[in-house]
């Protein structure tokens, strides 16, 4: 099966924005939960990591966005 890598300090988009208008979140912490950090007001939020990957969108590879179709894969 093959799994998206993410590493701490990647920044993701994810389906639905934050309340605050943001929609840009940076990985705090990876594992069986998920830390994200807004990179708007800095709020951070807790997901489990099925339920991170059900939402996130996109992901930032220099200075653009790229689908996570297109990101990188672990063969595990």
């Amino acid at each position: 099966m093959n799994r998206l890598i993410y590493e701490v300090g990647d920044v993701v988009s994810l389906k639905k924005g934050h309340p605050c208008g943001e929609n840009l979140w940076k990985i705090r912490r990876t594992g069986v939960d998920v830390k994200l950090e807004c990179c708007g007001c800095g709020r951070s939020i807790w997901m489990t990591r099925m339920e991170f990957e059900k939402r996130v969108r996109k992901i930032k590879e220099g200075d653009k966005m790229v689908s996570i179709v297109h990101h990188g894969h672990d063969e595990a």
